[in-house]
């Protein structure tokens, strides 16, 4: 029988990386929230890889933290090895990634949950969404609990319609042996929302001691370790040591003798599998001239036995991943804990959404994460948090948070998600940013703590602290600029030890800081004025300063393209009857809806001639409409 359990202004379905920040930010900006989750212990899981961050995941994780998120924090605090990748590149591809210990980071995240004002965490499946009749929405459990709320954040993760492959066996489940949210995908397609089918998988756990490391290539952590939040003064040091080995021909033969036996091809998995991050034997096939793949052989936490094999993720059978597994340096007598497996689950269109990632046809209604096509624990907790800033912002009767490309990754990987959709999970990369000098993870917080503060999410100390550092960059960069380093046989030591033309005469410090071969460390023999920054703050003059031209171009062209996003399309617009555009472009504005001008460029199949359409469109009515305003 059914009965009413609550009411909430914000109600998030699923405790993930994307459900924890959407419940945490609508409850800190003053919103009665509740989070439901189909198993208390699977808050903040990491199904997969237990580790936070890397290749432009690292940014992500860094913007998070300066809008006021948690994720950088948590990860801070329950790091087994930092790492800063993309080193030898230039800082526009630097990344951080921590390896974590995964069950600290659920258990604090949990916590972090628990102890939130104005939050309520439940164990509870929702099987139902409706609207109710006073336009709120209604939510009602396996239990047959029924909740009213505002505003409804769906974070469902791979949790809903889960099933799990390996090889011939395939069966209903979420990730982890945990229940699928088996009833709510027939309830959202009811209400008309567009659901379809997307598949990824998962390496074995193996028992450490039956690992031999003997050979295995070392991975140590870096020293002194670079925290992800801004927050975070005082870093804990490195605990573990990671290890490389790498698959062999042997590997390989075993896959192909086998791959009839894969459900990805045999085709009994239906959906649609990740491009950039796929299974061992869809690298084998893909690949088939490389001789030998990576992988990495990582700690799944302190207190437990569990290494993770990265690049190892695997639905064939059990037998055969035994096999392959043997086969491989170091594991040739590894004991499998738990087998790979492949899960695939139902998600949401995101050119349903607009930018605030609302549903278009859904009021009150937002995806986040996974649920909207994306993958990785970043991507998922970056949409979370927007979402669920937006809901309460929406209640609040305050403008939405739109983070465009130019501001962020964060407003990259939403703005790709819902003007140009997604064939297969989408991932974050540096390449998807046309402004990757200006979207560095040095810089997260000059871009972006300011919307944070304004938002309601960062505290008067942080905002304190913020402001010195941005202060004391501004000094430095002064300082740089008017700083005259006279010649002398040190400097010009420096500059012949890193084969860079030496001097006869003074010269500026921002001039020699522009030399590609020096740093702010190689000058400091040279360099007795500079006062003690923190190592952040000198990054940031350094890249900013050597940029500097790059940095400008890239400004100029923000600025343009910033002003095609100003040019408003009205929201029922019907571009079937808009003369001079193509069948192709009026069937794609039509489906995307798009925001402005701006994201109409981006829309794949909507030319330049079909904007430049728009333009004349937009300004016929807007000249139309100030007619008729003149006439009254």
């Amino acid at each position: 029988m059914k009965f009413q359990a609550g009411e909430f202004d914000v109600a998030v379905i699923g405790a993930g990386h994307a459900g924890i920040e959407a419940g945490l930010s609508s409850a800190r900006l003053g919103c009665k929230t509740a989070v439901f989750t189909i198993n208390m212990d699977a808050v903040g899981n990491c199904p997969c890889n237990p580790s936070i961050g890397g290749t432009a995941k690292g940014h992500l994780v860094r913007e998070i933290d300066a809008l006021g998120g948690e994720m950088g924090k948590a990860a801070d605090e329950c790091f087994l090895q930092m790492r800063m990748l993309n080193r030898g590149k230039g800082p526009a591809v630097h990344s951080l990634r921590a390896q974590i210990d995964r069950r600290a980071y659920s258990t604090r995240m949990k916590h972090t949950l628990e102890l939130q004002e104005n939050l309520e965490l439940h164990q509870a499946e929702i099987t139902e969404l409706t609207r109710a009749d006073d336009g709120r929405w209604l939510l009602t459990t396996r239990l047959e609990a029924q909740y009213l709320a505002k505003a409804v954040i769906l974070a469902t993760g791979t949790f809903l319609g889960g099933k799990i492959y390996v090889g011939d066996v395939s069966y209903e489940s979420g990730p982890d042996g945990m229940f699928p949210a088996k009833f709510l995908p027939d309830s959202l397609e009811k209400l008309g929302m567009s659901i379809r089918r997307f598949k990824t998988g998962t390496p074995a756990r193996v028992l450490k001691s039956s690992i031999d490391f003997t050979d295995l290539e070392e991975q140590a952590g870096d020293d002194p370790v670079i925290p992800f939040s801004y927050d975070t003064e005082h870093p804990s040091e490195n605990k573990v040591t990671c290890h490389i080995s790498w698959t062999n021909e042997k590997t390989k033969q075993i896959i192909l003798d086998n791959i009839h036996r894969s459900p990805m091809y045999s085709g009994k998995i239906e959906g649609i599998g990740p491009r950039y991050c796929p299974s061992l034997e869809d690298k084998i096939v893909r690949f088939a001239d490389k001789k030998r793949h990576q992988l990495f052989i990582e700690p799944c936490g302190m207190d437990t036995e569990e290494m993770y094999l990265q690049g190892m993720s695997s639905s064939l059978p059990e037998d055969v991943q035994l096999q392959f597994y043997h086969s491989i340096k170091g594991l040739e007598h590894c004991v499998v804990m738990r087998p790979a497996y492949a899960i695939e689950y139902d998600c949401a269109d995101p050119v349903q959404m607009y930018s605030t990632l609302e549903f278009k046809d859904f009021p009150g209604l937002y995806g986040a994460g996974q649920f909207n096509g994306s993958s990785g624990y970043e991507e998922a907790a970056a949409q979370g948090l927007v979402a669920g800033i937006n809901a309460a912002l929406k209640i609040q009767h305050r403008p939405p948070l739109i983070l465009d490309r130019a501001s962020s990754y964060i407003g990259t990987l939403i703005d790709d998600l819902v003007t140009k959709g997604c064939n297969d999970p989408y991932r974050m990369m540096t390449s998807r940013s046309e402004y990757r000098l200006i979207l560095r993870q040095d810089n997260a917080d000059t871009r972006l703590t300011p919307i944070g503060r304004e938002i309601g999410l960062i505290g008067e100390e942080r905002w304190q602290r913020f402001e010195k550092k941005q202060a004391d960059l501004k000094s430095e960069l002064q300082r740089a600029a008017k700083t005259v380093i006279p010649p002398s046989e040190a400097l010009n030591k420096i500059l012949r030890r890193q084969n860079t033309t030496e001097v006869n005469n003074g010269i500026r410090l921002i001039d020699l800081l522009k030399r590609p071969e020096l740093n702010y460390e190689l000058l400091t023999p040279v360099d007795p004025t500079r006062p003690p920054l923190h190592p952040n703050i000198l990054e940031q003059a350094e890249v900013e300063i050597k940029y500097d031209g790059y940095i400008k171009r890239q400004l100029i062209i923000i600025d343009q393209v910033r002003r095609l996003e100003k040019k408003l399309l009205p929201k029922d617009t019907d571009y079937s009857s808009i003369e001079g555009l193509r069948l192709e472009a009026r069937e794609k504005l039509n489906k995307v809806r798009p925001e402005n001008i701006g994201q109409a460029s981006r829309i794949s199949g909507v030319s330049p001639a079909d904007i430049s359409v728009l333009v004349i469109y937009l300004a016929a009515q807007n000249h139309h409409a100030k007619d008729e305003s003149d006439d009254q």
